[in-house]
């Protein structure tokens, strides 16, 4: 009984870490850069302030991208001056990245994506998002509950306890874990074109969580893009991946699924 006893206790020592440090397990945030190639805004949401870099100042069309949870989002502004001269694009610092205030946190992220939404849109006729990794949880949220001109979700998932599941087994992911970022749950929400980027060779999110999320997503707003040769930390970097999500923001017809 004694080993059983010891199981047990190490077991639910294990839960409680999870659950006390689950939030460090999901984010890493970036130091504060400078950025000449873009400008500086520096936006209030619910009481802390927000780092968003703007690239090509001054378009019609404005895109606001959500990275990745240890992506530094001002590195993407030399590529996406190459590939999207005529957008205007706003790169999100979340809470506690770069040069913003405050903590990461779901309810926290949600708010200041919309925050981001609302400014972004008195200044442009439309407004696109893109969301990578991470930020597909947050722009698939901020899709379905404002108006958007499109979507585009690269290595996205289903749902962040699902893929947290699959990573510890042994675990009730689902009875620990505080930030979700269920996109599944708004997929039929969703009613602008969407593009979705898969990396080829994705090792962080399993490509069944993918596609659970296009699945739920109406096939007719729906273009699915596979980045042949690439990672999860490495697709940014492939020619095909920035000129489909060019081609895909440019585009004046609806999205259909390939």
């Amino acid at each position: 009984m004694w080993v059983v006893s010891v199981i047990l206790i190490v077991y639910l020592g294990l839960c409680a870490w999870l659950w006390l440090t689950q939030r460090s397990l999901i984010y890493y945030p970036t130091p504060a850069v400078s950025n000449p190639l873009a400008d500086e805004l520096l936006l209030e949401s619910g009481g802390e302030t927000l780092q968003v870099w703007r690239v090509s100042h001054g378009h019609e069309h404005g895109v606001i991208y959500f990275g990745g949870n240890a992506e530094e989002v001002s590195q993407n502004s030399a590529e996406l001056l190459r590939y999207f001269d005529d957008l205007t694009v706003y790169l999100v610092n979340y809470r506690g990245y770069g040069g913003s205030s405050g903590t990461p946190a779901e309810a926290a992220l949600f708010q200041d994506a919309l925050s981001v939404y609302d400014f972004v849109a008195r200044q442009h006729a439309e407004v696109s998002v893109i969301g990578r990794s991470l930020g597909s949880g947050v722009a698939t949220y901020l899709a379905a509950a404002r108006q958007t001109s499109r979507l585009v979700l690269v290595t996205p998932f289903d749902s962040l306890d699902r893929v947290a599941q699959a990573a510890f087994p042994l675990f009730p992911v689902s009875l620990l874990i505080r930030d979700r970022f269920d996109s599944l749950a708004r997929a039929e929400s969703i009613r602008v074109p969407t593009l979705i980027a898969i990396a080829e060779h994705d090792e962080v999110i399993p490509r069944a969580h993918s596609d659970n999320l296009a699945a739920a997503i109406d096939p007719s707003l729906l273009q699915v893009t596979v980045i042949y040769g690439a990672g999860h930390n490495t697709i940014g970097g492939q020619a095909q991946y920035m000129q489909s999500l060019s081609e895909f923001l440019r585009s004046k017809t609806d999205a259909n699924q390939d």
